[in-house]
């Protein structure tokens, strides 16, 4: 099993340890609901360097980047961020990733944890057609590079700190190359996984200890405190974030998944699938992601099956946990479109009964 640079960490503060994207990673320290509060009131620091980093260079690094996801690269300028998909040319999704422009020959992606070897792959094989070196114009830094998620309405107050560089007033999904708590090059964006506001601080693994320890010093008087993988996933779905493996798969398109506005019909920007995915939107979805909350009791897990008042069913729960931030049980799942408006009524079927459930409009939580 895989460790980052602060496993050792994690279990001698007490860390609850479980494997993840063959990482062994921290679900919760103190507990997931402290955890989870703690950053939307607060902050709270999520060790995610198991996810990966590859840097796409030279004169061919934007039609790469632009052919490979759905977003439109062209209306980047330096120093901006990106959401956006990884189509797989057969309709579904091969990874949901950030893209960061940092030149106009230079972009970074920022692919999940467990789905780094396949993305590495098909970005390769795609770059080795357009004629690119891989390894050096299209390079994986997965192995090398550290990623600290600071969360929460004071994180970026508290990691001003360590910085001479202004950050309390950099817009949602921008980022900039800055020396944080003496160490040089760090890239600092204020992305996240949470909704809860703050930054993602990247940097050489050779400095992951002199960062963490700089950052819940920076912290201490704002009630900094570490989180796991179980408040992230909490927190993630009262946004109606997407999750692969959950939301979106390699049989889920971004139009199903409500990700429309990230798959971009513009001039120029002929990604993977555009044709498949135009006609998908012309033509009319079948199903949809829809996010709902349950009115009869209980908790709706996932691969429970959502059903009619009559017991057909009509799809499978993808995320469903109990919402520390609303107090009441949601979930998200696939329905065929006549039930995916707002309101309308469901069942989720646990132990053999069918549980109302309402379908309600993303995100669970409105702040």
């Amino acid at each position: 099993m895989k460790t980052t640079v602060f496993t050792d960490l994690h279990i001698k503060l007490g860390a609850k340890m479980e494997p993840f994207a063959g990482y062994n990673m921290p679900v919760q320290y103190e507990g997931i609901i402290v955890e989870h509060n703690n950053v939307r009131q607060k902050v709270g620091v999520f060790d995610v360097s198991h996810m990966g980093e590859f840097y796409v260079r030279g004169p061919k690094a934007f039609a790469l980047v632009q052919k490979l996801t759905t977003n439109n690269v062209a209306a980047l300028t330096d120093g901006k961020v990106q959401y956006t998909t990884m189509p797989n040319g057969k309709g579904g999704i091969v990874d949901d990733m950030l893209v960061y422009r940092i030149s106009e020959q230079e972009y970074l992606l920022v692919p999940n944890a467990a789905n780094i070897d396949k993305d590495w792959a098909w970005a390769s094989s795609h770059a080795r057609e357009m004629g690119m070196e891989v390894g050096k114009e299209l390079y994986n830094a997965s192995d090398e590079t550290s990623q600290l998620a600071v969360q929460g309405p004071l994180a970026l107050k508290a990691m001003q700190k360590l910085t001479d560089t202004p950050i309390e007033d950099m817009e949602y999904y921008t980022f900039k190359k800055l020396t944080f708590a003496g160490v040089e090059n760090v890239i600092l964006s204020t992305t996240g996984y949470t909704g809860a506001g703050g930054c993602e601080i990247y940097f050489p693994n050779a400095a992951g200890l002199k960062i963490w320890e700089a950052v819940f010093e920076a912290g201490k008087e704002f009630g900094i405190m570490p989180c796991g993988l179980g408040c992230r996933d909490t927190l993630r779905l009262e946004m109606g974030f997407c999750l692969y493996g959950h939301e979106i798969t390699d049989e889920t398109s971004p139009l199903e998944a409500g990700l429309g506005w990230i798959t971009k019909f513009v001039d120029g920007n002929d990604f993977i699938d555009r044709e498949y995915m135009e006609k998908l939107k012309a033509e009319g979805l079948k199903r949809k992601l829809v996010g709902f909350e349950m009115i009869d009791r209980g908790i709706p897990r996932p691969g429970y099956e959502i059903c009619d008042a009559e017991g057909h069913v009509l799809g499978h729960v993808c995320s469903g946990a109990p919402s520390p931030s609303t107090g009441k049980n949601i979930g998200t799942g696939y329905v065929p479109t006549a039930f995916s408006k707002a309101d309308s009524e469901i069942y989720v079927k646990v132990r053999e009964k069918l549980l109302k459930a309402q379908v309600v409009k993303f995100p669970f939580y409105k702040g």
